[in-house]
């Protein structure tokens, strides 16, 4: 019993109050961080988007309110942080896809890929978490996939830098627990219906699963930051294969090459 009051007493010190906080999204361009912004709107918070397409930031923000930072994240993290001030919350959503036999993946490729989903999420949390440490408030979202958890055939580097994100912020949420008002989220969606997978150059083209809305996965950040909820599925059916590739490995190999592998991964940005 003392046990399960002092887990949910954990989860609820990790909770965030969005009012009067100052959130900074990645990736508020487009898809799932535009959501993200529209939906923080309406919560009282003080928004930051950041992204390359200045136009497309320029219009999230006249919608949202928000204030634009037009920063490439994979080089420019040092500079985003400066102008953007502390922060209370950081929305880890910045993300680049390829597509294709990992053989001929372009060097430049696996580098660029590396750069936006795993180093800059990392370089960004170095940077901002020391000031939620000291004013014991923050909370640090990271949008991974659930090409992170089990793997996708034709997407090999995607996988393994969203799995290193997942990785990443399980440490952190270890090495913070003395700091009960800092939490860690972490999301893994599915097929999101955004730019994405034009922008990697290869269509989604399964008929199943069909594509959730971004919206969807921003009310799922926003319930993560607001409860303190360390992982979040969307749809929540991708816990089972997240699930079994964890206990029965061999039984979720032979399910995978029976159907074709898992679906593609989640649209960032």
């Amino acid at each position: 019993m003392s046990d399960a009051r002092t887990r949910t007493g954990a989860l609820r010190r990790a909770a965030m109050r969005l009012a009067g906080a100052h959130v900074l999204v990645t990736g508020a361009s487009s898809g799932i961080g535009a959501a993200t912004a529209r939906a923080l709107a309406g919560t009282g918070a003080r928004l930051t988007l950041a992204g390359r397409d200045r136009a497309r930031l320029a219009a999230v923000a006249a919608a949202t309110g928000g204030d634009v930072l037009a920063y490439d994240v994979a080089t420019q993290a040092e500079e985003l942080v400066a102008r953007a001030g502390p922060v209370d919350v950081l929305v880890n959503n910045a993300g680049v896809g390829w597509a294709g036999p990992f053989v001929r993946m372009p060097a430049g490729d696996v580098e660029r890929l590396l750069a936006v989903n795993l180093a800059a999420p990392i370089a960004l949390t170095r940077l901002l978490l020391p000031g939620m440490v000291a004013a014991g408030r923050g909370h640090l979202v990271f949008v991974a996939s659930i090409a992170g958890a089990v793997g996708v055939a034709q997407e090999a580097v995607y996988s393994a830098t969203k799995a290193g994100l997942l990785a990443f912020a399980e440490g952190l949420r270890h090495e913070l627990h003395h700091v009960p008002g800092v939490g860690v989220s972490v999301l893994l969606p599915g097929v999101v219906d955004t730019p994405f997978f034009v922008r990697r150059g290869t269509p989604y083209t399964r008929a199943w699963p069909a594509p959730v809305a971004p919206e969807r996965v921003a009310r799922a950040i926003l319930a993560a930051i607001r409860d303190g909820r360390p992982e979040s599925f969307v749809p929540g059916w991708l816990r089972v294969p997240a699930r079994l590739r964890g206990a029965a490995p061999g039984a979720f190999r032979a399910l995978a090459r029976r159907f074709g592998g898992m679906p593609g991964p989640a649209a960032d940005g």
